[in-house]
């Protein structure tokens, strides 16, 4: 039987981690549902496929989406095909969300100035213009890279912890791996709870960790929606608590 631990939202806790942005790191402690509130806020229409719309819109601005890239996207034509609305849209959202706003100009000053982003973990990735294009940095790179490099590195945390734990326990339940920001254990059908538990211990210990290894005081929590299955089609919720 396989146990899946998700962690939940792991590009948009890394990315509130990172900037200290004020308003999401509250709401993500306040238990708000981000995108249901953004949604109604930045008019992004009704229901669940309003509220994918609002999801999908976070996630690409924080890898640097553009007005234009949502006015051309197929994705987002149920709600605008104009330039103008998504900029809009983009300005409010950098208005509520100032923090993610002055990070990202920062992450660009250090790209300009140093020729490398650095993340907590202490990796680094070297950052150069293109100067075959008129807007020289590449600032996608500049905002994805910091997220998806740290979330990568918080998963391998979890990753180890577990590894850890599963020895510990002796329970016959080899660690698969991980599939971007999950963990993934084959165990006996009798053994999924307990290997439920251990994998959110696991993963609930990242931050502790940071500080641990990397002095990096890592200050939201991170939390996980356990899966189980005899494949990963067919997987049901776990309530490990």
């Amino acid at each position: 039987m396989l146990v899946n631990a998700d962690i939940k939202g792991l590009e948009v806790v890394v990315a509130a981690q990172l900037s200290g942005d004020k308003t999401l790191c509250g709401e993500i402690l306040n238990g708000v549902d981000i995108h249901e509130t953004n949604r109604d806020y930045f008019n992004l229409g009704e229901g669940k496929p309003g509220r994918l719309i609002a999801k999908i819109f976070k996630f690409r601005l924080i890898y640097g989406g553009s007005a234009y890239s949502y006015a051309n996207d197929p994705d987002f034509r149920s709600v605008s095909t104009k330039t103008d609305f998504w900029q809009d849209v983009i300005d409010k959202y950098y208005t509520k969300y100032s923090g993610i706003d002055k990070w990202h100009k920062k992450l660009l000053h250090e790209a300009q100035h140093t020729g490398r982003i650095t993340i907590p973990s202490g990796r680094y990735f070297p950052i150069t213009p293109d100067i075959t294009k008129e807007q020289s940095w590449p600032l996608t790179i500049i905002k994805n890279y910091p997220v998806q490099g740290f979330g990568a590195d918080l998963v391998k945390l979890a990753r180890l912890r577990a590894h850890q734990l599963l020895i510990q326990s002796r329970l016959e339940a080899p660690l698969v791996g991980t599939i971007h920001d999950s963990l993934v254990v084959d165990t006996p059908s009798e053994n999924v709870y307990n290997i439920g538990k251990l994998l959110k211990q696991a993963i609930e210990e990242v931050p502790k960790l940071c500080k641990q290894i990397w002095g990096y005081d890592f200050s939201l929590p991170l939390k996980c929606e356990i899966a189980y299955g005899p494949n990963k089609y067919e997987m049901k919720e776990l309530n490990a608590n």
